[in-house]
């Protein structure tokens, strides 16, 4: 049975001169096309991943091809049977992915794109080191077999990794990895910045490798920025290797500490869930704000007074000029 709704993730490194200006007549397109979901622009691009019916997804992308800056936007497709988020975000940042290095420029030098099935037959090479460079909350529930990642928080703890590397890899090619390919076009860059030679990159990220190439020795799930949390990518020989937070038993589900100033983002398996009622820990299911659990772990950001449709009149599709 076909799937009615389109789930997009996508990222464009392209000058744009008025981050702001071109925020507004694309978050006008998105609320004409209804689609929902989360997009950063900055003057060095956009990233962004939102859901929609299939063919309103299929004009976004059209949209987004017709404009010259952002023709080559690699969109890597989903299907789904309802949207993948609950709110439109579009928001302006200084960077598209947080990284603190302004000065790289992923246009002008980056590690050299690998297709999925290039990736594949090189990452198990003697003289190939696999790096992951996401989060350590992502690759917890799910990583490349034998791939080094690293203990960071966020992306922008990157930087600061790169001399352990530099350490015991400097010699080694280096084939980086993440989500959707977007981290690795600034991580790749910078290794070579900091005198790494073979530097090399998962064009499209896990997701486009579990659609081209089966996903095969990815072990666990990916973890992605929507409602799903985490998504299966290997159809050729899946495992689990995340645990429980509270139990250790194998389990990839992933949550939210219901107590919202811990909000620890962890594996609890389903059983733990409901006994700890929705809590990492006793002091967090004791604690006096603890969010009622309804089994999902997973809680409605505030919006702090965001309303996307301020300062907008709504328009006929044609009328919008992105």
């Amino acid at each position: 049975m076909n799937k009615p709704y389109s789930i997009l993730l996508y990222y464009c490194y392209a000058p744009i001169e008025d981050p702001e200006a071109y925020r507004e007549q694309h978050h006008l397109l998105c609320l004409e096309l209804n689609l929902l979901g989360r997009i950063i622009v900055s003057k060095e691009g956009l990233n962004g991943t939102v859901s929609g019916l299939k063919e309103d997804c299929e004009q976004y992308m059209a949209t987004m091809h017709a404009d010259p800056r952002f023709a080559k936007t690699d969109f890597k497709v989903d299907t789904s049977d309802a949207h993948a988020f609950t709110k439109l975000h579009v928001r302006t940042k200084s960077e598209i992915v947080h990284s603190g290095l302004l000065h790289i420029d992923p246009n002008a030098r980056t590690g050299k794109h690998l297709e999925p099935k290039e990736f594949k037959a090189m990452k198990d090479r003697d003289d190939v080191v696999v790096l992951d460079v996401r989060s350590d909350y992502e690759h917890s529930v799910g990583r490349f077999k034998n791939a080094v990642t690293l203990d960071i928080e966020n992306f922008r703890e990157f930087p600061e990794k790169v001399n352990e590397l530099k350490e015991k890899y400097k010699d080694k090619k280096i084939l980086t990895y993440c989500t959707g390919g977007i981290k690795c076009e600034k991580a790749s860059a910078f290794l070579l910045e900091q005198g790494f030679e073979d530097v090399y990159q998962l064009h499209g990220g896990i997701i486009k490798y579990g659609m081209e190439a089966g996903g095969e020795d990815f072990e666990g799930k990916c973890y992605v920025f929507d409602n799903r949390v985490a998504v299966d990518v290997n159809k050729v020989n899946p495992t689990v290797v995340s645990e429980c937070h509270v139990c250790r038993t194998k389990s990839d589900r992933m949550v939210n500490c219901a107590n919202p100033v811990c909000n620890l983002h962890v594996s609890i398996c389903e059983a733990c869930g409901w006994e700890m009622e929705g809590a990492c820990s006793t002091e967090c299911k004791e604690h006096p704000e603890k969010r009622p659990y309804d089994g999902t772990g997973y809680y409605q950001k505030e919006l702090n007074g965001y309303n996307p449709l301020k300062g907008f009149n709504r328009r006929k599709k044609t009328d919008v000029q992105v």
